[in-house]
């Protein structure tokens, strides 16, 4: 698990930006089986989370007509729990951090994968992402 000291700031990155944070599976449950659209951001220390992902993420929300009904976000390596109820969710995708997950009155509409934001630039994940809000928000 990494150090809180190191997670805090990537964390809030995205919660001072409206984001909230799955910390349980009773909370990724309950946040999953709500109507409406749910953003899930899985959060990571990799340099391809702060450098495209998060700002991906937080340019398309800021930028679309159209928004997810819920912002929420969990940390790979930290909030353990939370993540490992998300990635059941999931499946049939394999484990990635970073990664970003569209659902629709619970169900898996839209997923961004870590070789799909790995040297690619933050505004070709908003424009994914946009995309995708336009799709299914």
């Amino acid at each position: 698990m990494y150090p809180e000291q190191l997670v805090i700031p990537m964390k809030e990155e995205l919660t001072e930006n409206g984001f909230s944070e799955l910390l349980t599976s009773d909370e990724v449950d309950s946040q999953l089986q709500q109507k409406g659209t749910t953003l899930v951001m899985i959060n990571s220390v990799c340099g391809c989370s702060a450098g495209t992902a998060r700002p991906g993420v937080l340019m398309a929300v800021a930028n679309s007509d159209k928004k997810p009904d819920h912002l929420t976000t969990s940390f790979a390596g930290f909030d353990v729990e939370a993540i490992q109820k998300i990635r059941e969710h999931l499946l049939p995708y394999p484990p990635s951090s970073p990664a970003v997950a569209l659902f629709k009155d619970g169900q898996l509409v839209h997923m961004i994968e870590r070789h799909q934001i790995e040297g690619r630039p933050a505004q070709m994940i908003a424009h994914n992402l946009i995309a995708a809000f336009n799709q299914y928000c």
